[in-house]
């Protein structure tokens, strides 16, 4: 996985308050669209803490699921939340599985981070047995996903110079994954988009989670110098209309499948 992955080497409640609220529910609707079926054998590659794990757990069983992720706070984090599944600390690269070992492989908001996603997505469609289902999805970095692009937004406006998400990471567009699939040999290419919301008790609520150094764009809040923290604390108030209270974010991610032949 790329350097990328260094900011994702955090305890799994600060994950949770920064990115768990969106992946719950982008999980569910992730396995809607690939249909996940009882009886089938599914691997969660880049499982993070394990929202898509969960998810794979409820609608299949433990003994049916395994997971990795190269962060090992996040695998242990992930085996602990899912009793049962076989995790392991890995990169999407080098799966530690056998041939054809899976039904289906599932990657939710990795590819953009993996240090050479064809690779990846090649060693998805090695451990998914032919007829199984390979399947990614990643946040639409252009406008779709409002919590990262509002903060960007805000973040270029008082620091020109902020390496913003939408234009260093791949596949966060429509069409690029269903692309990166079918370069992968994988056949029955089919894309679409995944919608989900999200509640905020508080403009407090959404601002303190970039300070606990998640993701790229946690990296980017906590290296800031205070004064410069701050201005980008109250650039991003204004954006959200300055709210008095609870307010609501929408987010889509884009999501391919292919079949292996």
């Amino acid at each position: 996985m790329s350097d990328g992955t260094s900011t994702f080497r955090v305890g799994e409640d600060s994950y949770d308050r920064f990115m768990g609220r969106y992946s719950a529910p982008l999980a569910a609707a992730f396995a809607d669209a690939v249909g996940v079926v009882p009886g089938q054998r599914v691997l969660d590659v880049g499982c993070g803490p394990g929202a898509l794990t969960a998810e794979l757990v409820g609608r299949l069983s433990a003994d049916s699921v395994a997971a990795v992720d190269p962060s090992e706070p996040f695998a242990e984090a992930c085996e602990r939340r899912n009793p049962g599944v076989d995790v392991r600390t890995a990169a999407a690269e080098e799966l530690p599985f056998a041939d054809a070992a899976f039904d289906v492989a599932l990657a939710q908001l990795v590819v953009q981070f993996m240090a050479d996603a064809s690779t990846g997505v090649g060693e998805m469609r090695r451990v998914v047995a032919p007829g199984g289902v390979v399947g990614a999805c990643v946040w639409d970095y252009d406008d779709g996903m409002r919590m990262l692009r509002l903060f960007w937004d805000a973040a270029l406006a008082v620091d020109p110079s902020a390496p913003d998400e939408a234009r260093r990471l791949r596949y966060g567009r429509r069409g690029e994954l269903g692309e990166l699939l079918r370069s992968s040999r994988l056949a029955e290419v089919r894309e679409g988009a995944l919608d989900v919301q999200t509640e905020y008790a508080s403009f407090a609520d959404f601002w303190e989670p970039f300070t606990l150094g998640v993701g790229p764009a946690g990296a980017y809040c906590v290296a800031l110098a205070p004064e410069r923290q701050a201005a980008l604390r109250n650039e991003l108030h204004g954006r959200l209309g300055d709210p008095p209270g609870a307010f609501s974010l929408s987010a889509r991610a884009w999501y391919a499948t292919g079949r292996v032949p």
